[in-house]
């Protein structure tokens, strides 16, 4: 058995790494490195491949997040929405812009922001929500657009895990993920379900005008050059990672279901053990029973399969696989609100009893495209075995 990788970026690359040569052999040959051919045409491949009118890439996906909040000309003081239970990221952004975070709880089975604490969360200084489409599961974005509407609020999308998937909007059309608020993110880090070979990060929307006003902040605030019409920053994604990119945009759908093949593997491998909870899949209005793990649908992408123990220490299970040589995560140890850059004195913690709750028990197995049978059914045995000896 080939050693177990959380992330196998190099066996991925071996299946398609003549092409990623050749374009880098043209880009190299043209030495056209920033805003090339490269990056306008994957620019439109990912429009069309997520049905949205303007995408604009950047230099990676926090700077994505921080541009739209710059371009929906949010100002010092006002409060954004977003979970507790996420990567600081999302919350980094709001503080840079001196902005204010309110943190908000998520809920127990899908990891997502709770709605319900959306609304008892909302003031009159409240001006935007950030959804993160937690380790690929969807967020409640029906519940989310409601609220929004109700109190005119912007919708930020973090879709930085979620690429790829798709959600039926108030029972009719679906849409991609990131493409359902004002204003999308993502990011092209090189472990995301579509990853480049350094850093790289792209914004959504259909909004025209909001699509123009980016298009200037990523680019010093110019249209013309070395006319600065807006306040704007250096976020550019090159010529060199969109080539990669390029390669990889036609293979995301099979990727990630191969993902979802191997979430069900793990998760039939664990049913009828109580002491495991497997990821719970939303489903939202599609065909297949999603109870357990979809097979069939794009509701769910698996930028990590994420398991809750009960009754067992997750930290001495995570020892466990390590000495196994099985590598796992922990997404994530401490919530936003205890962090020292993030504490307030608004927060209580029994606001953040579901999170205060996850960072003490979830645990991510390796998740990717390169995992075969026997590496699952090996970690899948440790995992039990360690269940089964307690």
């Amino acid at each position: 058995m080939k050693k177990i990788q959380m992330v196998d970026l190099k066996g991925q690359y071996e299946k398609i790494k003549d092409q990623v040569q050749q374009g880098f052999d043209n880009v190299l040959s043209s030495t056209a490195f920033i805003n090339g051919p490269e990056v306008h045409t994957f620019q439109s491949e990912l429009e069309e491949y997520l049905g949205v009118k303007h995408v604009i890439p950047c230099a990676n996906g926090t700077d994505a997040l921080q541009i739209a909040m710059m371009g929906l000309g949010l100002q010092p003081g006002d409060e954004v929405i977003t979970a507790d239970f996420t990567f600081a990221a999302t919350v980094e952004v709001i503080a840079l812009l001196q902005l204010t975070p309110v943190l908000v709880d998520v809920l127990p089975d899908t990891f997502n922001i709770d709605p319900d604490a959306i609304e008892k969360a909302i003031t009159p200084k409240t001006k935007a929500i950030v959804p993160v489409h937690l380790f690929g599961q969807i967020a409640d974005m029906d519940r989310i657009m409601e609220i929004a509407e109700k109190h005119q609020l912007f919708v930020i999308e973090d879709n930085a895990q979620g690429i790829g998937s798709s959600y039926q909007v108030n029972s009719e059309t679906r849409q991609k993920t990131g493409t359902i608020g004002h204003v999308g993110s993502t990011s092209f880090f090189p472990s995301k379900n579509l990853g480049c070979y350094g850093d790289g990060g792209a914004i959504f929307t259909n909004d025209d005008e909001l699509a123009h006003t980016i298009r200037g902040i990523v680019n010093h605030g110019m249209y013309t050059r070395y006319h600065h019409d807006v306040v704007g920053v250096n976020s550019r994604l090159d010529s060199l990672q969109a080539t990669v990119l390029r390669v990889k945009l036609p293979h995301l759908d099979s990727y990630n279901q191969t993902r979802r093949q191997v979430a069900n593997q793990y998760t039939t491998a664990f049913k009828g053990y109580e002491a495991i909870i497997t990821p719970y899949i939303v489903g939202n209005k599609c065909d297949t029973n999603h109870k357990t793990t979809c097979k069939t649908c794009d509701c769910h992408v698996f930028h990590q399969y994420t398991l809750q123990v009960k009754n067992i220490d997750r930290d001495q299970l995570v020892e466990y696989l390590n000495n196994h040589d099985i590598p796992c995560g922990v997404y994530y140890p401490i919530p936003l609100h205890k962090q020292k850059a993030y504490q307030d004195e608004r927060y209580q913690e029994k606001d953040f009893t579901i999170t205060n709750q996850l960072v003490t028990n979830v645990i991510s197995l390796p998740m990717h495209t390169e995992l075969d049978n026997d590496q699952i059914e090996f970690i899948t045995s440790k995992v039990i075995e360690f269940i089964e000896g307690k």
